[in-house]
């Protein structure tokens, strides 16, 4: 295992994932969480991976980390590249120079990812310890100001206290301080909003995309609401069964979605349109649900669910083909 600085590999991005394999030993068997995804993102640049529940967002935000817990999970094929050094290389030494001061992450439900017997601010103060070596009294003035950065009123009064004692909202703004304290260069933001009410999932993504753009900090944001990811990010990748199967700059995918997945993705999105109708219009629905991750079909992993399934669908996994200009589906309608 080596530390950052060795093995330079070529990449011509910030961070690079090639045909990562995630899996995990189950009673049922093999299961194939992430299964050959690649995709990346430049520096300052703002990336979606969307999907339903289940299809491997979160496993493959962990892998990039290398959180995957083992045994049951396994990274077992692929590379990470993150300034052209492949992290899966890398010692656990090593790797803890990037995790949460080069690489970043948010998580989905802050009040199991902070310690409930730990005050935010001194929680947020190991992080400039471990990382910026900064004194006991420094990380406390850090801690405070990155609260205040984050826009939690009375910062001095609130970093003495313990998550318990904040509402939702302000439990995540602190997750978000932690991930921007020492700013990095990607942040992970895994379903930041998914246990806030409405009125708060709008102000944490305001919060988010602002300091995104006034860091310079490149964002993957992983979701499965299509709305959000219309007003934040630059391109997207829609991800199915573990797999990558489109990828196009966001108006192109929302304006001409390729992959019958993705063109039910944008059905099923309520509009405005039709208003005088809206007592008898239903939403369309994708039938069926995403499939079993240790039984995957031999071919098209959409293929029981897609209602354009051909016969070559059933037997061969079609290939990432360059259907449009930068627009790119894994179907084999466009191969």
């Amino acid at each position: 295992m080596k530390d950052f600085k060795e093995e330079q590999r070529p990449s011509d991005h910030l961070l690079e994932i090639r045909n990562l394999q995630t899996y995990f030993s189950t009673y049922e068997g093999l299961s194939k969480a992430v299964d050959g995804a690649s995709f990346w993102v430049d520096k300052g640049e703002a990336v979606g991976i969307v999907g339903e529940s289940g299809c491997g967002k979160s496993v493959m935000a962990r892998s990039i980390l290398r959180l995957i817990p083992d045994p049951p999970g396994r990274i077992v094929g692929g590379e990470i590249l993150f300034g052209g050094v492949n992290v899966l290389s890398l010692s656990e030494k090593g790797m803890q120079k990037i995790r949460g001061n080069r690489i970043s992450m948010i998580f989905q439900e802050p009040m199991t990812s902070l310690n409930a017997v730990l005050t935010v601010g001194e929680q947020l103060s190991e992080v400039f310890r471990l990382h910026q070596k900064s004194s006991k009294n420094l990380a406390l003035d850090k801690s405070i100001d990155m609260l205040r950065m984050v826009g939690i009123p009375s910062p001095e009064t609130r970093v003495s206290e313990y998550p318990f004692q904040m509402s939702g909202g302000m439990r995540q703004r602190v997750m978000i301080a932690m991930a921007l304290a020492c700013r990095p260069s990607v942040i992970l933001a895994d379903e930041p909003t998914t246990a806030l009410d409405v009125t708060i999932q709008a102000q944490i993504l305001e919060l988010i995309q602002e300091l995104q753009k006034s860091l310079g900090t490149a964002m993957v944001l992983i979701t499965h609401d299509l709305g959000v990811v219309a007003e934040t990010v630059q391109r997207v990748y829609v991800m199915y069964a573990g797999k990558i199967v489109e990828q196009a700059e966001v108006a192109e995918i929302f304006h001409h979605p390729l992959h019958p997945y993705t063109q039910g993705l944008m059905e099923s999105i309520p509009s405005l349109e039709g208003e005088e109708d809206k007592n008898t219009q239903r939403l369309k629905e994708i039938p069926g649900t995403v499939p079993e991750l240790h039984n995957l079909p031999r071919g098209c992993s959409f293929c029981p669910r897609c209602p354009r399934m051909k016969d070559v669908c059933r037997n061969e996994p079609p290939p990432m083909v360059e259907a449009a200009n930068n627009h790119f589906a894994s179907c084999w309608l466009h191969g």
